[in-house]
């Protein structure tokens, strides 16, 4: 079944809605995927605790990290079999509120953290590599959060950035974010090249109102959750928009999974503080192909495993393999899927 790619009047309405609101797809028919799940899939030390486990990411040896809010910002390395290994970055300044980790094909790991208003590369070993953006100084004194229209977007200053991809090329992309309505491109080396969006909210195609999440193909097609405006867009690589996606709900989160044959997972999940009605209508994630077809759907709100609350991003290197994330309900979970029964 292909996606309904036309953005509608009612569309247009909400989207000036808040950014929790809940919204049922409207796309029928779609085969539900069986699925197991791993259970007691992390195993963290006596004296460890995850918080809101915001995102996750694996490198190619099948190691976890989690990025989580506990009592600070902090990110852990799990091996593949979920023991606990380390972890990165302890007292590290731009850690503040985490958002999402990303691991590239180089093994290096990606922290997006929306407080510091900053994107950190580090290697594989978790080594400080690279920083965008950059944090309020002290001696500035509080910041506080935006009032009133945003001042104009700069190129290295971010606002609130959410999540980070790359090209096969190795060029950088952010969404950023919360305070800014747009996508950056910069090349490898941290240079800025593009945007698309600005400063301003627009429900326009190639605008957004609050990109939360970001991914690139391996045909360098930019992946974005245009969360507030209930809608997935597609962008080329020079960030051109290609297509939307309107039927799958909010647009939460967004996976690319790796491998010569790649598919999209993407979320439409029940929103923070549990709004009445929103179980009825909320929680699944969709698997499709990059073409635009869904391929089937999974999972269900809830707040007991095997059920979501709140999957803030989730981990698709192995596009049978789905590791989830989850606000409030502070869990990491593991699904394994089985093969949809083919249609009659």
């Amino acid at each position: 079944m292909k996606l309904n790619l036309t953005l509608s009047a009612a569309l247009m309405i909400v989207a000036a809605t808040p950014a929790f609101a809940q919204r049922k797809a409207t796309i029928e028919h779609v085969p539900e995927i069986p699925f197991t799940t791993v259970p007691n899939f992390l195993k963290l030390p006596a004296t460890e605790h995850l918080g809101e486990s915001v995102a996750v990411a694996t490198n190619s040896k099948g190691h976890i990290f989690v990025f989580h809010r506990s009592q600070n910002t902090r990110l852990f390395e799990f091996d593949q079999t979920g023991n606990f290994l380390k972890e990165i970055g302890p007292g590290y300044s731009g850690f503040e509120f985490a958002h999402s980790v990303r691991v590239d094909k180089d093994d290096n790991i990606w922290t997006v953290d929306e407080g510091s208003n900053t994107v950190t590369k580090w290697s594989p070993e978790g080594k400080f590599l690279m920083v965008i953006g950059r944090r309020p100084t002290v001696v500035a004194g509080a910041v506080p959060s935006p009032a009133g229209p945003n001042p104009p977007a700069q190129k290295y200053v971010l606002c609130r950035p959410t999540d980070v991809g790359w090209d096969p090329q190795g060029n950088i992309f952010i969404s950023d974010g919360y305070c800014n309505n747009r996508v950056v491109k910069y090349d490898k080396e941290g240079r800025f090249v593009a945007q698309a969006g600005s400063e301003k909210a627009s429900n326009a195609l190639g605008q957004f109102n609050l990109p939360h999440s970001l991914q690139v193909d391996g045909q360098g097609n930019v992946w974005v959750a245009d969360r507030s405006n209930f809608r997935y867009q597609v962008l080329d690589n020079n960030l051109k928009p290609i297509r939307e996606i309107t039927n799958l709900g909010v647009g939460w989160t967004v996976c690319v999974s790796g491998g010569p044959h790649q598919y999209a997972f993407l979320s439409n999940s029940n929103p923070n503080g549990n709004v009445p009605g929103s179980w009825d209508i909320t929680g699944e994630i969709y698997k499709t192909e990059l073409d635009g077809t869904v391929l089937g759907r999974f999972g269900k709100p809830g707040k007991l495993a095997p059920n979501f609350q709140v999957v803030h991003m989730m981990d698709c290197r192995d596009p049978n393999g789905i590791i989830t994330g989850e606000i409030e309900s502070w869990r990491v979970q593991k699904f394994l899927l089985k093969p949809v029964a083919a249609a009659k």
